[in-house]
């Protein structure tokens, strides 16, 4: 008897053992399932059916760019090629230029052409500038990034010019002169023509410079891995490739975790030693990044009134490669495209705004518009969402004038301290979402955080947004949708290889183009920031944010003409 109970006891442990055996590689399968999944390239079955982005890409790419493995139409790959030509930037003929033969911007002058000539509001002023290097040699090539403006400070007026590269050393700038009074010409060196040849090979080379970074987190277990667009080496990879937009953004896998275990995405970091110790001196403080080019002569005009004023010589007509697009006169910005209305008084915004949903998509940039109506409002009170500060979602309500003011911030990169996944949104779904109608504005900025990528990248992104905006006005044509550009901001020596205003120069060309000729209106916040006086700041004062929500909301309540 007791032999049997012995054997039975001996059975029942055996069965234990092998049931823990069999539970333990269950739960290493289960750990381990993402290693067994497809390419992300392939991540629409034959049967086209979608499968779950939250996958494990196993690849030898070095780097893994995401942004190659789109396929484009023949029209949206002629659209490309177009842009990229665009933009393209004229080159030094020789290879490697020692630093002494690279553009000094104090050898260099300009000159008023015609100074004592007979000026009118409305006629051009053309300027030479004439490039030399650190020897005194004149430049016999182009490529230099310049910035000009027209000013006068006792009238805080101020406008910019548009720059012509002669390709030979020479640049000429075209001002329009657009106020009376005397008028000051400042041009400046942003960056030697070597350092924008720096800034391009980076730009293809490194999209890595500015690395991000997502945790994983299960119980009381976290790891933390490497993302980007694009990513270098044999690891595997989670793959969290829009399924919608097919927005590429992938992530090392966890060693432990499943991909699906993704909570929150954040700034990394930037990647330093990025430069040789040559290229480092076309990145020099005080030397030669966005320093004056002093005139040989008189630096200033005088402009007399015209006999009367013809508003009808303004082109209304909107277009967002019209140059200047506008100007600053007694601190007060006045567009040549569209009639800006002074909202001086909350009270004339809240009568705006009123039964209206405000949807702000983009960077920081745009969550100063927010700010700054949510502290100028008094009714409009922020409710709080428990979001990170300065990330968002954000929402403020006036629920006694019907007034839903929303901010949110776009999909990655982005280069916010922590956001969580769940609210990692596309601008192009959110568009998709959003029922529209004439009680419905959008504005919309994206352009800063893909200053480290190929151009690709944010061609791929604005593809994505065009359309969902072009959907949306198809099936609500009454819903009012506004563009911010890109601003200009302050440089050094690091930050220039980071986000550079040349950066900034190529991807706004690049999306004025891409809205052009569509149902979209612009405030133009590059020439904003330009020509004002007040020193350049990726945030700009509030001086400016107000110029710039009165551009806006006159597009949301225009003044009857």
């Amino acid at each position: 008897m007791w032999r049997d109970s012995f054997r039975l006891q001996i059975f029942c442990l055996l069965m234990a053992v092998l049931a823990v055996v069999v539970l333990v590689h269950n739960f290493f399968q289960l750990e381990h399932l993402d290693d067994d999944t497809v390419s992300g390239s392939n991540w629409i079955t034959e049967n086209n059916v979608q499968h779950s982005l939250s996958q494990t890409t196993k690849t030898t790419r070095k780097p893994y760019c995401g942004y190659k493995q789109q396929i484009l139409s023949k029209r949206e790959q002629a659209e490309q090629e177009s842009l990229l030509a665009a933009i393209q930037w004229p080159k030094p003929s020789d290879g490697k230029i020692a630093f002494v033969q690279s553009t000094d911007p104090a050898h260099s002058d300009f000159v008023i052409v015609k100074p004592r000539g007979f000026f009118k509001v409305g006629d051009q002023l053309e300027v030479l500038v004439r490039m030399k290097d650190f020897q005194g040699k004149p430049k016999q090539y182009g490529g230099d990034y310049l910035q000009a403006r027209i000013h006068s400070p006792l009238l805080k007026a101020g406008a910019t010019g548009r720059i012509v590269d002669c390709r030979n050393g020479l640049y000429k700038v075209f001002f329009t002169l657009l106020w009376p009074g005397e008028i000051k010409v400042s041009v400046s060196l942003v960056h030697p023509s070597e350092a924008v040849q720096v800034l391009l090979r980076l730009r293809e080379e490194r999209p890595d410079r500015v690395y991000f970074k997502s945790s994983f987190k299960s119980g009381r277990y976290s790891e933390t891995t490497e993302c980007n667009v694009c990513l270098s080496g044999d690891l595997p990879v989670c793959n969290f490739t829009d399924l919608y937009t097919g927005e590429p953004w992938f992530c090392y896998k966890p060693r432990k975790l499943p991909c699906a275990s993704r909570i929150s995405h954040a700034k990394g970091g930037y990647q330093k030693g990025l430069l040789t110790q040559e290229e480092s001196l076309f990145f020099q403080s005080n030397v030669n990044i966005k320093r004056p080019i002093l005139s040989s002569g008189p630096d200033s005009v005088i402009v007399k009134p015209k006999a009367f004023t013809d508003s009808s010589s303004m082109d209304r007509a909107e277009d967002p490669t019209v140059s200047p697009s506008g100007y600053y006169y007694e601190d007060q910005w006045r567009s040549r495209t569209h009639w800006i209305h002074r909202f001086n008084k909350s009270d004339d915004i809240t009568k705006c705004l009123q039964g209206k949903v405000i949807h702000l998509f983009g960077d920081s940039t745009i969550r100063q518009w927010f700010e700054y109506l949510t502290a100028f409002v008094p009714d409009l009170v922020e409710f709080n969402l428990g979001s990170p500060k300065n990330v968002g979602p954000f929402m403020s309500v006036d629920l006694k004038h019907n007034i839903l003011l929303k901010f949110r911030c776009h999909g990655p990169p982005i280069r916010f301290s922590t956001v969580f996944s769940s609210e990692l949104r596309y601008i192009a779904n959110e568009l998709n979402g959003i029922v529209g109608g004439r009680n419905t504005v959008i504005a919309i900025t994206i352009w800063s955080h893909f200053s480290t990528f190929p151009v690709e990248v944010y061609i791929r992104r604005l593809r994505n947004i065009r359309r969902s905006i072009i959907q949306l006005l198809d099936r609500s044509p009454k819903t009012l949708i506004v563009i911010r550009t890109a601003n200009v901001q302050e440089l050094g020596p690091e930050v220039s290889l980071f986000n550079s205003d040349w950066y900034s120069f190529q991807l706004d060309s690049v999306m004025r183009k891409m809205f052009s000729g569509i149902a979209v209106h612009f405030v133009d916040a590059w020439e904003m920031s330009l020509a004002h006086y007040l020193p350049h700041n990726l945030h700009p004062k509030e001086v400016i944010v107000k110029n710039q929500i009165d551009a806006f909301l006159s597009y949301v309540c225009p003044l009857q003409t």
